[in-house]
This record gives structure tokens, sequence and C-alpha cells, in this order.
């Protein structure tokens, strides 16, 4: 087992239509606005940026972001990631009932030094903290949807 290899999945269910939670979420340099711990996003280009992540954990993550997939009428935002991570991440949007589902899958490679060396005995910790994190994000968004 590769102990710096992640998988996350996280489901969101949310009471705005399918377009609406698209909108908010193909736009991530308003993601500091409604998400507190993304604490900056820098765009290059249109297809390119840098995130910068902090949780409950005292350590940010810097990573890349390239965009891969765009796809509204699927309800895809796929990105390449690289940096203290490697891999890749996705929102999938559907509808469901009078709302919508944000689906978030993630896999990644940690390449920050310092969380590599604590792979082993960190990783139900950095876990927690990514869960926390997505709670977090799956609140602001619901809060920044009802305000828009």
């Amino acid at each position: 087992m590769d102990w710096n290899h992640h998988r996350f999945h996280s489901l969101w269910p949310l009471p705005a239509p399918p377009a609406a939670v698209y909108a908010a979420l193909e736009r991530p340099e308003g993601y500091p606005r409604w998400w507190p711990q993304v604490r900056a996003v820098t765009r290059r280009d249109s297809r390119t940026g840098v995130i910068t992540i902090r949780s409950v954990l005292p350590y940010d993550l810097t990573v890349a972001v390239r965009e891969t997939r765009r796809d509204p009428s699927a309800g895809v935002l796929e990105v390449a990631l690289s940096g203290d991570m490697e891999g890749w991440a996705r929102w999938t949007v559907t509808a469901v009932g009078p709302g919508a589902l944000a689906r978030y899958d993630q896999e990644v490679d940690v390449r920050k030094p310092l969380l590599r060396l604590l792979a082993v005995p960190g990783r139900p910790v950095f876990r927690a903290n990514h869960r926390l994190m997505m709670r977090a994000g799956r609140r602001g968004l619901r809060r920044h949807l009802g305000a828009v």
C-alpha cells in the first residue's frame, strides 16, 4: 500500500438547481468567499491556476490546477493537480428532486515532504482533516447558493 496515495469521495446534496451549483463550482476564484479552507485562488489563464488550501491542521497545500474537462451538459468539471498533491479532482453535478447533488471525487499522491514523512501515523488524521474541509465547503456553498 502506498500511504501517500489517497482517494476521496464526497456527496453534497444541495437545495439549488444543478445549473446554479455548476455555475458556482466552475468559478474557483469565488471559492474563498464561501469555502473557508480555500485560502487563495490565482488564475493564470482560463484553464489554469494555483489554489492554496488549509483545513484544521497547521499546514498549507499549494496546488497548480489545469482544467482537463468542462462539460456543462453532463455537469462535469475535472482538473489535473500538481504541486503539493499530484493527481486529479472531479465535480459531477446532477439533478436530484428539486435540487442537485454535487459529487466530488479526487485521487492524489501527496508530494509535500512533511506529509510524506508523516504518512503512516498521520493518515487517519489527514483523512479526518479532509472530511472537515469538505463539510465546511458544503455548508458554505449551501449558504452561497441561498444568497445568489
